[in-house]
């Protein structure tokens, strides 16, 4: 637990990969096409509860490997964003379930640290394209729901498609940081 919060609060930061391809918007939404890079990442999946409450769960087990919990007892740094997919139902709602990537710092793609949690997974990843919107404030699941929406709908009539049974909610900031927090939405491109 200390590492995990010495790591938070003194360790170095890391931007996961990415490039802007091109940018949009439409009235009081604005969006990026950006191709974000593959790698090896940190995974937890949590089922059968509602988004905030699986991210209550997850978090901590990826920050706790993030910072130390595992088998080099190596503190790695931060990679931000912290993404996690969601499974939206036909009516808007999220399904209850979610899945959390954690971007492993580019230090130890060659050869990630085992995590001591067996719940903790190590998984690689092609890159993908995204549509991404940004917003503030502390995010719950209504937050995500409701970007997600208005992203689709400043995308409506645009070449751009993208999947509709899944989508990444995006965090940069720690839970400590109280003013100017980072969060995205992000439709994967097909």
């Amino acid at each position: 637990m200390l590492g995990m919060i010495r790591n938070s609060l003194f360790g170095s930061v890391e931007t996961w990969p990415w490039q802007v391809l091109s940018t949009g918007g439409k009235e009081d939404v604005s969006y990026e096409e950006r191709a974000c890079e593959g790698g090896k990442f940190a995974t937890v999946e949590v089922t059968d509860k509602p988004v905030d409450e699986a991210l209550r769960e997850a978090m901590p087990k990826i920050m706790k490997y993030v910072g130390g919990t595992n088998d080099k007892g190596v503190g790695m740094g931060m990679t931000v964003p912290i993404s996690f997919a969601v499974f939206p139902n036909e009516d808007g709602s999220l399904q209850k379930k979610l899945k959390v990537w954690f971007r492993i710092p580019n230090q130890f793609q060659g050869s990630p640290p085992t995590p001591s949690d067996q719940s903790v997974k190590i998984e690689e990843r092609e890159g993908i394209t995204v549509y991404s919107t940004q917003f503030g404030g502390y995010a719950k699941e209504a937050d995500y729901v409701a970007h997600a929406t208005q992203l689709r709908t400043t995308l409506e009539g645009t070449p751009a498609t993208y999947q509709g049974d899944v989508y990444y909610c995006a965090g940069y900031d720690p839970p400590m940081k109280p003013y100017g927090r980072r969060n995205e939405v992000w439709l994967v491109k097909v």
